[in-house]
């Protein structure tokens, strides 16, 4: 079986090649990839190469696929698992493996298994694990994006409180309680605002911070304050960039007692000191935005940790059960993945745009891997569709979506690429 994958041969060593996959042993399942979103962890692993935990250090000689995000159809099912799997299904996956205590994964870690490519061999302990999701939605994207979601969804679920004299851990955010956002109005932070006005275990107040006025412009339009008041949540969105005191401002938000959970979406020193100056009693800081300084740091008031019972964590990726919940609720409607998604693309711009991504603006970049198309915003439909039909018919279809790629806009997609 030919495909055609972006591989990672070393530090910002990425090609785009074809080349033939071995023929699958009984064990093992040969998948077509449709869809793959370009995380910031794929950054990180470009960049420095075989330095990182994940990559193997002879992947100059043996390259790995890029790509964890990934959905798509069961090709070929080896004999151990024709019981459980057949070639026609449509699939998701759960990358973090922790396969006997290894950090090898999906996109990091494997010649033959990676969602930047066209086919893909999926190894045996992605199913003996459990992490080889069958998906029933009606698109691709919704499934590609299940992965980060299920990151979101695992931040909320691990948050904890307790009670004075007592030890033990009310798991996931207050319910009913006061939830800060911070830096949240871009494309995970839009994930987690979905998901708190979604999920099961909901708060009475969400506070969502950023200094990009776009940004939050844009997310007030995909979150209307008003028809969240509708079902019982106070969402307030603020531009702390003009703010003297920003923890003063954020507590008399909460009438003064501060937040009961506050998650923090940037790896910057100023949010994480804010993060810890409007902690509530009980309050759980849960930093989720990965850093890749391996020094960063920040104050933390540790009178507040003691007399306050402060919690101080942080949460990287989600588990199986996370993605499960993530694709129930989408494949329910209940939430909504494409408000994390900004440019569309191809395979041929997946090696560009995963070594420029923290250069790009706006969120997350979905990949289709079987087209030729280069990394275009949503907001750009229009403009090129004055000179080409297919872009003037996808604004047409994202224009009636609030601006948001749709099961709709990826149908005609596929239909007229290639």
């Amino acid at each position: 079986m030919e495909t055609r994958a972006v591989r990672l041969y070393g530090k910002k060593d990425l090609r785009l090649e074809t080349f033939q996959l071995p023929e699958i042993k009984e064990d093992e399942i040969l998948v077509q990839v449709i869809s793959d979103s370009i995380c910031m962890s794929s950054y990180k692993a470009a960049i420095l190469g075989p330095e990182h935990k994940r990559v193997p250090k002879d992947v100059d000689k043996h390259p790995i696929i890029i790509g964890h995000e990934m959905a798509g159809n069961i090709i070929k099912v080896g004999a151990k698992w024709q019981h459980q799997f057949q070639a026609g299904e449509k699939f998701a996956m759960q990358p973090a493996l922790n396969y006997k205590g290894s950090m090898d994964s999906p996109g990091y870690s494997y010649r033959y298994c990676g969602g930047a490519a066209t086919f893909a061999i999926l190894p045996q302990e992605v199913m003996e694990l459990g992490c080889l999701l069958k998906y029933e939605g009606d698109s691709y994207y919704e499934a590609s994006l299940a992965e980060p979601m299920s990151c979101i969804i695992g931040a909320f679920h691990a948050s904890y409180h307790t009670d004075m004299g007592s030890y033990d851990h009310r798991m996931g955010i207050a319910a009913g309680g006061k939830l800060a956002i911070l830096a949240g109005a871009g494309p995970m932070g839009l994930g987690a605002v979905d998901y708190a006005l979604h999920g099961d275990r909901r708060p009475g107040l969400i506070v969502v911070t950023d200094v990009d006025e776009a940004r939050i412009t844009r997310a007030k339009a995909i979150f209307d304050p008003a028809e969240a008041k509708k079902a019982g949540i106070d969402l307030v969105f603020v531009n702390t960039s003009n703010i003297e005191d920003v923890p003063k401002y954020l507590r008399e938000l909460t009438g003064g007692t501060g937040f009961d959970d506050v998650h923090v979406y940037a790896p910057v020193r100023a949010v994480v000191e804010q993060a810890d100056q409007i902690l509530g009693r009980d309050g759980c800081l849960n930093f989720f935005a990965g850093p890749t300084d391996t020094a960063f740091s920040g104050l933390i008031n540790y009178y507040n940790v003691h007399y306050n019972s402060a919690h101080v964590m942080g949460t990287t990726g989600g588990n199986t059960n996370d993605m499960i919940e993530s694709l129930r609720l989408t494949e329910k409607k209940l939430i909504n993945p494409a408000v994390m998604v900004t440019h569309i693309g191809g395979l041929n711009s997946v090696a560009k745009a995963t070594l420029a991504l923290p250069e790009i603006p706006g969120g997350k970049k979905l990949i289709y891997t079987g087209i030729t198309m280069d990394l275009t915003a949503i907001d750009d439909f229009a403009a090129l569709g004055k000179t080409n039909q297919h872009f003037a018919k996808l604004a047409e279809i994202t224009n009636r979506s609030k601006g948001l790629w749709s099961t709709e806009a990826e149908k005609y997609l596929l239909a007229h690429w290639h």
